[in-house]
This record gives structure tokens, sequence and C-alpha cells, in this order.
């Protein structure tokens, strides 16, 4: 078995940076080995635990996160980072795609929508090491920037249904959002299913999700086209 994949966690906000630590010990294959909450501590920690991965919130409070991947690059550290952050400006996504991070995931967030990406990494990390075997395994490195025209779906999906789906995501005015209720009266599916599909969507990157807030109970997931 391979030994589990280290991560750190750096984020300004002592309570979000507990919840992250949470999020990624609640995953096999994983585990935190420091947190840090400016940009300076971010990169000694980093040359001082040699982590896998780093969660990196933009808004720190000497340097921002763009200029903690930056230095890391221009220093020649490879390491993987996903950027969790409010900031969602095209200037700053454009800068963390440029810069090389692994992903970009706005804040708030739950629990799947970090587990998908956190996977993605690890698997990427396994083709990686593989790469030397081949072209398919050198294929499956650059998977998140090959789509297939139509992949595989989970059993228990179907095309027309997906399609059905995706339709009424292109149907959203921009910046509208919808929940699975919404989406199952839509294309007259039970709320289970169409959140399966929804979820689906965004994990092969054709819709994304939001949480709204309200009162007590966990937040409602609400899904948007990309």
């Amino acid at each position: 078995m391979n030994p589990p994949l280290r991560v750190l966690v750096v984020d300004d906000d002592f309570m979000v940076a507990s919840i992250h630590t949470r999020f990624v010990e609640r995953m096999r294959g994983f585990e935190v080995v420091g947190t840090a909450g400016t940009g300076a501590t971010a990169l000694s920690e980093i040359d001082r635990l040699g982590p896998d991965l780093v969660l990196l919130d933009v808004h720190l409070p000497d340097l921002t996160g763009i200029e903690v991947l930056r230095r890391l690059r221009g220093a020649g550290n490879d390491v993987g980072v996903l950027m969790v952050t409010a900031a969602r400006e095209a200037e700053t996504v454009r800068a963390a795609a440029a810069g090389g991070a692994t992903h970009y995931l706005v804040k708030p967030f739950d629990f799947e929508d970090l587990r998908v990406r956190m996977e993605a990494f690890a698997a990427q990390l396994q083709a990686l090491d593989e790469a030397e075997s081949g072209q398919v395994a050198i294929d499956a490195v650059f998977a998140a920037g090959m789509r297939p025209a139509r992949a595989a779906l989970p059993k228990g999906l179907s095309q027309p249904t997906l399609e059905a789906v995706l339709e009424v995501l292109a149907g959203l005015p921009e910046e509208a959002d919808l929940s699975a209720a919404e989406c199952a009266e839509r294309v007259g599916v039970s709320r289970v299913s169409a959140r399966r599909y929804l979820e689906h969507c965004v994990e092969t990157g054709t819709a994304g999700v939001r949480l709204r807030y309200g009162g007590a109970g966990r937040p409602e997931r609400r899904y948007h086209r990309n």
C-alpha cells in the first residue's frame, strides 16, 4: 500500500483551516502534516515538511496565495497546489492556472467538492509514476485537459437523461443556478436522480456548484453551468 499523500493546509482563518484539516483527515490516502496562517510561514513549512499537496488560500495577511505559488515555481518547487479561496475574479483564476495550480476551488465548499479534486490529484500523481510505460499512461497524466466526446457514464445514469440535465443547465441565465429539486421538476425525474446527474456534471467539469446558507441545517447545493 502506498503511503498517504502529505498535505499542508494554508489559511489565515483558524476555524476555516480546522474545517479543511478535518475534511482531509476524512479521506483515505491523505494526511495533514501541518498548517500555516501566512504566506511566509507557508513557504517555510513547505521547505521544512516537503508536502505532496498544499491547500492554499489566496487572501493571506502578508503575501497573496498567488505570490506564494509564483515563488514556489520560481524556486523550482513543483509541489501540488490546490487553491481554496473566496476569490473568484477572472484575473486571479488566470494567475493560478498560469502558475501551475492543480485546481481552483471557490469557498464555501463542502467535503465532496474537495474530495473529488483531491482524488483527481492523487490519480494524476499515480499516472505520473507510471508514465514511462507508454502512451496510455502518459495520456492519463494529461486527462484533465482531454475530455472525450462521450465518456462512459457511471452505473445507473443514462445518456438521454444526462443530455436533458445538460440542456436545463445550458438554458440557465448567466450567474443563475438551481437546486436538484428544481432540476428534477424540469427533467421529470426524482430529486435523488437529478442530484446524481448534477454531481456527475460537477465531476466532469460541465457544471459548478455553490452552497447557499440559510437557517439551521446543511447548506443547499445550487448548480450552475460552466
